[in-house]
C-alpha cells in the first residue's frame, strides 16, 4: 500500500504547478486549466487525509466504517460541484471576451472597463 505522505507530496507538487500556471501564463484558458489543477490537487489531499484518518468501528469481529469516514469524499464532491460552476462561468466570460477583443489574452481584459 502506498503511504499517505506520497499522496500529500503529489498534491503539493500539483498545487505548485497550478499556482505557477496562474502566475506565469497570460492565456485565459491555460489559467482556468491551472485553477482546475489546483482544485484537483486539493481533492487529492482531501481523499488522502480521509484515508489516513478514517475512523473505523469494530463490532462483533467485523469492521464497520463510520459515517464520518466519508467526509473527504463529501468535500471532494462539493469542490467538484464548485469547479463545474466555475468552468461554466469562466468559459462564458472567455467567449464574451473573445467576441469583443478577438483574443483571450488576460492583459486585454483591463480594456473592457467603462
Amino acid at each position: 500500500m502506498i503511504p499517505t505522505s506520497y499522496y500529500i507530496i503529489l498534491s503539493a507538487v500539483l498545487f505548485t504547478i497550478g499556482v505557477m500556471g496562474v502566475l506565469v501564463r497570460r492565456n485565459a484558458i491555460i489559467i482556468f486549466m491551472s485553477v482546475e489543477l489546483m482544485l484537483n490537487s486539493a481533492n487529492l489531499a482531501f481523499v488522502a487525509f480521509a484515508r489516513q484518518f478514517q475512523p473505523a468501528v469494530v463490532e462483533a469481529g467485523k469492521s464497520i466504517i463510520s459515517p464520518t469516514a466519508m467526509s473527504g469524499q463529501i468535500f471532494v464532491f462539493f469542490v467538484m460541484t464548485v469547479a463545474a460552476a466555475e468552468v461554466a462561468v469562466g468559459l462564458a466570460l472567455i467567449v464574451a471576451i473573445f467576441k469583443t477583443k478577438h483574443s483571450i489574452d488576460v492583459d486585454q481584459v483591463h480594456q473592457l472597463k467603462g
